[in-house]
């Protein structure tokens, strides 16, 4: 790991939030690795702060189950689980699997355009095996689908959802064999999608996310 954290700095937010957020983001795009323990000190010394926003951060994660406190050990990073990674697929599949089935009755032309903008995009990622990029990439087609919803309180809930779900993906995305499958279930995606097939768009939205359960099942033990 580098010496210095990048601190995700906002003018804005509170010095506890700042830190929050950094420490959060160095967790789930796994640059602290599962396991590993967070020394407030050696955190506060890294980020340039006190250790009162570190402990207060820590409490936060801990709250999020991104962090768990081992007796007279301290803080560390929550490991990744079989039963924390089933109870969260369990949800993304209640809540993209309605989302898809929506997207299929409302979705617009431009919407349909927008969305093979981002595949292409998404393909071209999947090609230079840059994880972060990959990720983000996947985000944004999959929020192209939720767009299409026209349900804001279904992308609100699970806007709130996004940064469990992000570690999760992160883990699949790691393994360079499942590329072409993501590419392959997006295109299926888009076509059950643009032909109003609630069914099988479902269908594939499930399979879809059952693969990265499996992957990332695989890859823990």
């Amino acid at each position: 790991m580098k010496d210095q954290l990048k601190n995700n700095i906002d003018e804005y937010l509170p010095l506890r939030d700042v830190v929050f957020n950094t420490l959060r983001h160095a967790i789930i795009t796994g640059e602290f690795a599962p396991g590993e323990r967070l020394m407030e000190i050696t955190l506060a010394n890294r980020l340039g702060v006190s250790r009162t926003p570190v402990r207060e951060a820590i409490r936060k994660l801990e709250l999020e189950g991104l962090v768990t406190m081992i007796p007279r050990k301290g803080a560390q990073v929550a490991k990744i689980t079989e039963k924390n990674l089933r109870d969260v697929i369990e949800i993304r599949c209640v809540l993209e699997e309605f989302a898809a089935s929506l997207a299929c009755e409302r979705i617009t032309d431009e919407e349909k355009d927008e969305m093979k903008a981002l595949h292409r995009q998404f393909v071209q990622s999947a090609k230079t095996h840059d994880i972060l990029d990959i990720v983000e990439k996947d985000e944004q087609f999959h929020d192209a689908i939720f767009k299409a919803t026209k349900n804001d309180r279904l992308i609100t809930i699970i806007n709130n959802l996004r940064e469990q779900f992000y570690r999760y993906r992160m883990e699949y995305v790691k393994d360079i064999e499942q590329h072409s499958i993501l590419v392959k279930e997006h295109e299926e995606l888009m076509t059950a999608i643009f032909h109003k097939d609630s069914e099988t768009a479902k269908q594939i939205m499930h399979t879809h996310l059952k693969n990265q359960q499996d992957g990332v099942t695989q890859a823990i033990q």
